[in-house]
């Protein structure tokens, strides 16, 4: 597929060379936080939807070697005693049939037909299937490439996850911030309400300021409150990401401080490089290819060598002895002379299956594209809207400022001040959330380039198909 030159949303943004200025696989350390730093680490070891992916990578490299079994002939050892007796009546017409000249019927083992015989048997059996047409070839080529798609499926995962945990990070230290901001306004709202009531005494302020102080001040004690609500689902939402029971898990208050680090982007061609979930869609765009050719290879004969042998006996003395030995060995070729059509559809269904694959990854592809384009666009235009807004504020507290002074000097009701306070918390509070925002979209973009991942990461197929190779993990 081919890849655009450059994103459109590259401009003021650094040209990288592949993996500069991310952390090889830890690539939260960028924003300097020591507490994420831990908790991220913790991801990998306990989160349970990850211990899902990783058991499925180990279960598609265990079919590896199932498939790769195939190239090798079966051998099977038996073991058997028998203890039979033929049907008497059986053995009268027998007798009957030898008098008019047919062949007699006896029982085995050279024991009597009315008697018990015994039957001792061992033997060595010996099937091969010789993989002429590549049948089996091809799917161990699948199942390989399917074990590589599992494998950038775990990763992918994992750095979802990853991201997952740090925007509710700094999701959580965005409310602690709002927290802080909303107590420090309810303790300066306390102290207006008491300089509105000695007011009130002096015969200053009317009853109705002291009234609108108050409603003021408990509304912002409501709002205080009421971001406990969401501080403390996002704790909970850290917690299950950690594998951890939300009761146990606490996460102290800290305000966000953080801004978003300089992320080296690339060009759009590192990306096909740098995405897990890309360079699985692209393995299975191999499998599907390799199933095409498990389906032709079924338009052609099977071909086997069989081959037993071993030592039968009536009796246990006589077991081990040579003249109890048996053998027979032999080729076996067989081929589907008519099937109703069968192979046709299959062969037509795995040529379905390859073209959905195909286009699959071409869709992985142009999404990763648009959210590399979305979060650039994002954090370019909330620096910008940051910087007005911080203006805003700015204006603000002086606002505030003015119009309180011009309340004491009795050239203003209190009307004003309530308003412009509000216009104050209001814009305190949006600027928050804008940083808040602005670390969301950092993280989301550190996430659509991969983490520091890249397609050299994925086990090769000499890796998938060992029992003891470890499943891959992050650094």
């Amino acid at each position: 597929m081919i890849s655009p030159d450059a994103y459109k949303e590259l401009d003021g943004w650094k040209i990288a060379q592949p993996r500069d200025g991310l952390a090889r696989g830890a690539w939260w350390e960028i924003f300097g936080d020591r507490q994420l730093n831990a908790l991220e680490t913790r991801v990998s070891i306990s989160n349970q939807n990850l211990m899902v992916a990783e058991a499925q990578f180990r279960q598609a490299r265990a079919l590896v070697r199932e498939a790769r079994a195939a190239y090798f002939p079966t051998v099977s050892l038996g073991l058997g005693y028998t203890r039979f007796r033929n049907s008497s009546t059986l053995a009268s017409r027998s007798s009957s049939g030898s008098s008019t000249g047919t062949s007699s019927v006896t029982s085995g083992g050279g024991g009597s037909s009315a008697g018990a015989t015994s039957d001792f048997q061992v033997g060595l059996d010996f099937s091969w299937e010789l993989d002429v047409w590549g049948r089996i070839r091809r799917t161990v080529e699948s199942n390989r490439a399917n074990a590589q798609a599992s494998a950038g499926d775990l990763e992918s995962a994992r750095l979802s996850f990853q991201a997952e945990l740090a925007q509710d990070y700094f999701q959580l230290r965005t409310v602690d911030a709002q927290k802080q901001l909303l107590d420090e306004t309810v303790a300066a709202f306390e102290k207006f309400l008491q300089l509105t009531r000695d007011r009130f005494a002096s015969g200053v302020a009317s009853q109705a300021d002291v009234v609108q102080a108050q409603t003021q001040l408990k509304t912002t004690q409501a709002q205080a409150i009421d971001v406990g609500v969401q501080r403390a689902q996002l704790e909970h939402a850290i917690a299950l990401l950690l594998g951890e029971a939300p009761s146990t898990f606490t996460l102290s208050a800290a305000p966000l401080a953080a801004t978003p680090p300089a992320i080296p982007v690339g060009v759009p061609s590192e990306l096909l490089e740098r995405r897990p979930d890309i360079a699985a869609a692209e393995r299975r765009v191999a499998v599907a290819n390799a199933q095409i050719g498990v389906a032709v290879a079924a338009y052609y004969p099977t071909v086997t060598l069989n081959a037993s042998s071993g030592l039968e006996s009536s009796s246990l003395a006589k077991w081990f002895t040579a003249a109890s030995r048996f053998w027979s060995v032999g080729p076996g070729i067989s081929e589907t002379v008519f099937d109703g059509g069968l192979r046709g559809a299959q062969t037509d269904a795995a040529r379905a299956a390859y073209d959905a694959t195909v286009a699959t990854y071409r869709q992985t592809v142009l999404t990763s594209f648009q959210g590399v384009e979305d979060n650039l666009a994002a954090l370019r235009i909330l620096e910008q809207e940051n910087g007005v807004q911080d203006d805003a504020v700015k204006a603000a507290r002086k606002s505030v400022d003015l119009t309180t002074s011009q309340y004491k000097a009795g050239t203003v009701s209190y009307l004003n001040v309530i308003t412009v306070q509000t216009i104050a918390l209001t814009d305190e509070i949006t600027a928050i959330q804008i940083r808040g925002r602005r670390m969301a979209a950092a993280v989301l973009l550190v996430q659509a380039l991969g983490g520091g991942w890249t397609a050299a990461e994925l086990p090769p197929s000499a890796d998938v198909t060992k029992r003891d190779d470890p499943a891959p993990s992050a650094p």
